[in-house]
């Protein structure tokens, strides 16, 4: 499905939590009617305290409060920081508890992973930021690296929509019956910027595959450079073959990836590419000043995108996830000029030269990570798909 990108929206970039925790929390404050919060992650740490502690203010003051956390990704937020939501009127709902180990199926490894906030629909907030101290980062230099944007004008319409879908269909999923009553369609707001921008979805319905044909459509655009900033970047054999085909016809692809390990597993599987990337004319820069958790990227000049969705099987096959596709010459510059500090301020340039230069045990440790994430994948049933 092609995004449909909207006019008239104003679209703000929020680059870590210094940036996005503040205009959150602001949000929260200042909401008269509604707010609605979904998290992968809600933390009981000093942010997520004073996330949970607005929140339950705006309840309490008669803002009517939805907050859905994934019930894997937000592990202890039931215990920890639901209790004080739920005794200020907050209506709380889990996507999906915790795996148990002799009770995965194929349909619990899909996870609630988008990132989205809604406030009297008019403003929202979409991006990769969970509600973490992102300070925290042990043996790291802090912050996590990572964006958001905040969104206002006739976008946040679908975003509405989406929240509302997604509660309703957890209401049925979890009661079995719907316990209010259906959501009329959004009205869309008025004008509130000039850009154009599209708000796109992966689910498990209608949206499979919006978000990789997004990125693909961009890629198949560039004419100048592509720049990735991605977390875990696995990408299946269709969208390689793109980038390797830009690369081709000129177009300066640029990745740049984590260079720290937070996830064993998908941080060595997701070097196991590196050598065919690397040959195939691809720039491969790995952040290490810290933790890396960005989805974005940039191309040419007037085409960016921001959201919660990496490259990566887990993300592009089996998540709820949601980015914004923006067409603005000056929101892309932004962004653009934000990545390429971090390339030169905490990223390493890998070459083709360094990477044969790697004990043959660290070589055969990536690809024995990649194996195992594609056995993980079939074992879910998507390894055609991958």
């Amino acid at each position: 499905m092609t995004a449909q990108l909207l006019p008239g929206n104003r679209i703000t970039l929020l680059e870590t939590g210094a940036a996005y925790f503040p205009a959150l929390i602001a949000a929260i404050d200042s909401a008269l009617h509604e707010i609605h919060l979904e998290s992968y992650i809600f933390e009981h740490d000093a942010t997520g305290i004073l996330v949970a502690s607005a929140l339950a203010a705006a309840a309490m003051r008669g803002v009517k409060v939805r907050v859905m956390v994934d019930g894997f990704g937000g592990r202890g937020f039931e215990r920890n920081t639901a209790p004080q939501l739920l005794a200020a009127g907050v209506e709380v709902m889990l996507f999906r508890r915790e795996l148990g180990f002799f009770k995965i199926r194929r349909h619990r490894l899909r996870r609630l992973h988008r990132k989205l906030s809604i406030f009297d629909q008019k403003l929202a907030f979409v991006g990769g930021i969970n509600i973490i101290d992102d300070m925290h980062t042990p043996k790291q230099i802090p912050p996590r690296f990572d964006y958001a944007v905040s969104v206002e004008g006739p976008l946040v319409a679908p975003i509405q929509e989406a929240v509302n879908e997604l509660w309703d269909l957890m209401s049925w999923a979890n009661f079995k019956h719907r316990p209010h009553p259906h959501y009329p369609k959004p009205t869309p707001s008025q004008p509130a910027g000039n850009v154009h921008a599209a708000f796109v979805l992966r689910d498990n319905l209608r949206h499979r595959k919006d978000i990789e044909h997004a990125y693909l459509a961009g890629i198949a655009r560039a004419r100048h450079d592509v720049i990735i900033a991605n977390a875990y970047f696995l990408p299946g054999k269709q969208f390689r073959d793109a980038l390797i085909e830009a690369s081709r016809l000129g177009v300066r692809v640029t990745l740049l990836l984590q260079g720290r390990v937070e996830y064993w597993l998908l941080h060595h599987a997701c070097r196991a590419l590196y050598p065919h990337l690397l040959a195939s004319g691809i720039h491969i820069v790995e952040y290490r000043k810290s933790f890396l958790h960005a989805k974005v990227a940039v191309m040419d000049d007037g085409w960016a995108t921001v959201g919660s969705s990496n490259i990566d099987p887990f993300s592009l096959l089996l998540a709820r996830e949601a980015n914004v596709i923006v067409r603005d010459r000056a929101f892309t510059a932004e962004l653009r000029d934000s990545l390429m500090r971090a390339i030169r301020d905490g990223g390493v340039a890998l070459t083709r030269e360094d990477w044969q230069r790697q004990p043959r045990l660290a070589r055969l440790v990536s690809w024995a990570a990649y194996g195992l994430v594609r056995l993980l994948i079939g074992l879910a049933g998507y390894a055609k798909q991958h």
